[in-house]
């Protein structure tokens, strides 16, 4: 991230808690961000870490208070009710310990692993995992407080979708992104 920055007029800084935390005020330093981004990983390890520190906490009061939260894989997954992980081994399963900032299930790596899709699908219309969104890789989910506003994509073959239960299955709604150009991003 510092690199990825490094010629842009921001201040980059993080924030890690294990083994201990980096900072005197984790709490502190999380309310004092403009944005948080956390990158992939084990989403269960990092949201039983985060409950643990009380990190949980402190990122809901950042998000009421207005500092933009997001990430990627599970780093967009935690900030959801929930949703597929491989964070117990490599066969994916349903998790639903996300902190619920947004009241939806989050389906990552949509389009790049086969098992994600049929297994979204099957929480959503058991009810294991309620209704929510999905994205594609390289593409983002936008929400403004709980409501989905908009998706946007670097790759233009790239989808967002929205999942609704439907009787005893699921639908699938895709969702159109805005494509991000070199353009659009330098704006």
């Amino acid at each position: 991230m510092y690199g990825a920055f490094a010629r842009w007029d921001v201040e980059v800084s993080h924030l890690t808690v294990f083994p201990m935390p980096n900072v005197a005020d984790p709490r502190e330093w999380i309310l004092e961000q403009d944005a948080i981004y956390v990158s992939g990983g084990s989403v269960a390890n990092l949201a039983a870490l985060w409950r643990l520190h009380g990190l949980d906490e402190a990122f809901a009061e950042a998000w009421r208070a207005g500092v933009v939260l997001s990430g990627q894989s599970a780093g967009a997954l935690c900030w959801h009710v929930g949703g597929n992980t491989d964070s117990f081994g490599p066969r994916l399963r349903p998790w639903s310990e996300g902190l619920a900032l947004l009241p939806y299930s989050c389906g990552v790596h949509y389009n790049s692993d086969p098992q994600r899709r049929a297994l979204l699908h099957e929480s959503v219309a058991s009810g294991e995992l309620p209704e929510g969104y999905a994205a594609d890789e390289g593409v983002a989910l936008h929400y403004v407080g709980t409501e989905f506003i908009q998706a946007v994509t670097i790759d233009p073959r790239g989808y967002a979708y929205r999942i609704e239960r439907d009787g005893p299955a699921v639908k699938e709604l895709r969702v159109e992104p805005r494509l991000l150009t070199s353009t659009t991003l330098s704006s």
